[in-house]
């Protein structure tokens, strides 16, 4: 059987049975929902005030947007002239940990930062000056996005995004990732030059979405003035009005995806493997393409699970006056999948940022692995004892209790929204503790799995 690794891994160890974990974590949202029911009556997040810091000069826009090209342009680069070896190539690690790991733990303390450093923002707004300074301000008007597509070509990036890291082998090497990057830039442009760059970006973006919608739990804002402000974490998420649509299916491909890199590691799913991989194989395809096959299919059903738990759990709830559908209802609890989301994703990645993300310095100092040393670093190492085994299990697990807390204090917010009552939340809000004890199993087991191959 081939093997298809995730490319760059991490590790992880269990000090005590995970079933005592998650009887802890179980105790702890129950708790956490019962002095929700009891003790906050009426909603509290969107009105908590926010202290006003700066506003960000527009120097330090140019400046972010200018060094987020240029590091784009170098990993491309790197991925297309450099070594054709994972491990001696800047490209994989910049995109699988510096970019897709870095820039969300990143958003989660310091807000929208991949708005300032988005290669194509930047040269989408850089190149709509530059055309509107040669027309001398007579250039045509962007088309109006179109309000029925919402954010779904979004989800669709970030479902292509994990089938490239997840799937397809092909995806880790260099030089191919090199030419999906530029691809997905071109892409990029040409939507920016149709309907406007920031119309396009808050919408088709899956990056710019996903990224943006984490900055929401971060307790530094900005307003639609561009001024920095601070507030307590988890407001932003709270003052997001009805998600537009797509929203939902963004955030449940990111649940659903991180839970199928999870199941990868386990005895379980390579089990399923082998099976897709012998049918695929059975229909004339190749052991690597049926198995990347198969890998496709698990993912897909993995996300659609998860989406149906979420679907479920909306049907559960009683119909309200602005939510009298389930698709009305799940769009608005919707903002609760976003700590959920990052609770998973911190749980997932916290050990690929702390042991591969210091090997950045090496690559960076040596990125095509020609033999360079440009900043003194070529020769560094990554340590693996700056955290233990044992301390990154308790933050994995520290992250997903913190999450689905997060979403469960989201969600009785609305909830008192939407009812009225503190009671009629409270009772609407059970089929929500059931879905946060179940998604925190589920991320347990998911982080235990590789320790039952």
């Amino acid at each position: 059987m081939l093997l298809l690794a995730h490319g760059i891994v991490g590790r992880a160890d269990l000090p005590i049975p995970e079933s005592l974990f998650a009887a802890a974590a179980a105790v702890v949202l129950v708790v956490s929902f019962g002095a929700l029911a009891l003790g906050w009556s009426r909603p509290r997040l969107a009105g908590l005030p926010e202290r006003a810091l700066f506003r960000l000069p527009l120097a330090v826009d140019i400046v972010l947007g200018l060094l987020g090209v240029l590091v784009f342009a170098l990993t491309a680069y790197a991925g297309i002239a450099g070594s054709g070896e994972q491990s001696e190539n800047l490209a994989p690690t910049m995109i699988y940990v510096a970019f897709w790991v870095g820039v969300p733990f990143a958003s989660l303390l310091l807000g929208d930062v991949w708005r300032l450093i988005s290669p194509w923002r930047a040269i989408g707004r850089a190149t709509g000056r530059l055309a509107g300074g040669v027309a001398g301000g007579d250039m045509p008007e962007p088309l109006a996005y179109p309000a029925g597509v919402g954010r779904w070509p979004a989800a669709f990036w970030v479902f292509a995004f994990a089938v490239c890291e997840l799937c397809w082998a092909k995806a880790t090497e260099p030089g191919p990732l090199a030419v999906l990057m530029l691809i997905y830039l071109v892409v990029m442009l040409v939507g920016m030059s149709v309907y406007g760059v920031e119309a396009w970006v808050r919408n088709a973006d899956g990056f710019g979405v996903l990224f943006g919608l984490l900055a929401t739990l971060a307790p530094i804002g900005r307003r639609p003035d561009g001024r920095l402000v601070l507030r307590v974490p988890c407001t932003g998420a709270a003052k997001l009005p009805v998600v537009a649509a797509g929203t939902v299916a963004v955030l449940l491909t990111s649940v659903g995806s991180t839970a199928f890199d999870g199941a990868k590691e386990g005895a379980v799913f390579n089990h399923i493997a082998q099976h897709l991989q012998r049918f695929f194989h059975s229909l004339g395809l190749s052991l690597g393409t049926s198995l990347e096959l198969g890998f496709v299919l698990v993912l897909a059903l993995t996300i659609a699970l998860v989406s149906a738990l979420w679907m479920g759990g909306m049907e559960g709830m009683p119909p309200a006056k602005e939510a009298s559908t389930r698709t009305a209802r799940a769009r608005a609890f919707g903002h609760a999948l976003i700590p959920i989301a990052a609770g998973y994703l911190v749980a997932h990645y916290f050990s690929l940022l702390a042991y591969n993300g210091q090997d950045l310095w090496r690559l960076a100092s040596d990125p095509l692995g020609n033999g360079s040393d440009l900043f003194g670093g070529a020769n560094a190492s990554i340590d693996y004892g700056v955290i233990s085994a044992t301390g990154i299990w308790y933050a994995q697990v520290g992250a997903l209790v913190a999450g689905h807390v997060a979403a469960l204090v989201l969600a009785h917010d609305r909830a008192l929204e939407l009812y009225g009552s503190a009671r009629a939340a409270a009772r609407s809000q059970v089929v929500m503790l059931v879905l946060m004890v179940a998604f925190t199993c589920l991320g347990l087991w998911l982080l235990s799995a590789a320790l039952q191959t």
